[in-house]
């Protein structure tokens, strides 16, 4: 099959926050419609701690089985981690990132930087979970296929 140069490149974790700084220069070059009182801070924070509980017990699950969270070398893998949290998504760690965006958008109040996480997950889509699947089901083979079928890719 063939792959685009951009597959698997650039690690999430350095996306998001490159994304997260465009966000912010959205943010000093339109105008902004800050939520009203308490909300500009409850919903950031409400959608941070999400994220937060979507991160910790992924990173856990894979430490525990003591396989790679490298998202560049994804053909590192040493097992399908599927309980837990990855018994929800595929992608804990994706979601977590998108929710850390969301709650960003939702801090800066500018409503142009919402269309921010919906093109991270759309980039993380194409550029990193596709090829992270396909090396799992290269590597794993029916473990991975099935555990696709039971478990949805986001939420």
């Amino acid at each position: 099959m063939k792959t685009h140069p951009l597959e698997t490149k650039i690690p999430p974790p350095v996306l998001c926050l490159l994304t997260g700084v465009a966000m912010w220069g959205l943010n000093m070059a339109l105008p902004g419609t800050a939520l009203p009182g308490i909300w500009r801070i409850i919903l950031p924070v409400l959608t941070g701690i999400a994220a937060i509980s979507f991160a910790t017990p992924a990173f856990f699950a894979f430490g525990k089985a003591k396989t790679t969270i490298d998202p560049v070398h994804v053909d590192r893998a040493a097992a399908v981690v599927s309980t837990g949290i990855y018994s929800i998504t595929r992608n804990p760690m994706y979601v977590a990132l998108t929710l850390l965006l969301v709650a960003w958008a939702l801090w800066l109040s500018v409503p142009w930087t919402l269309a921010a996480p919906l093109l991270f997950a759309l980039y993380l889509h194409r550029f990193q979970i596709i090829p992270e699947e396909r090396a799992m089901l290269a590597r794993f083979g029916r473990e991975y296929a099935e555990y696709r079928e039971r478990v949805r890719r986001w939420l």
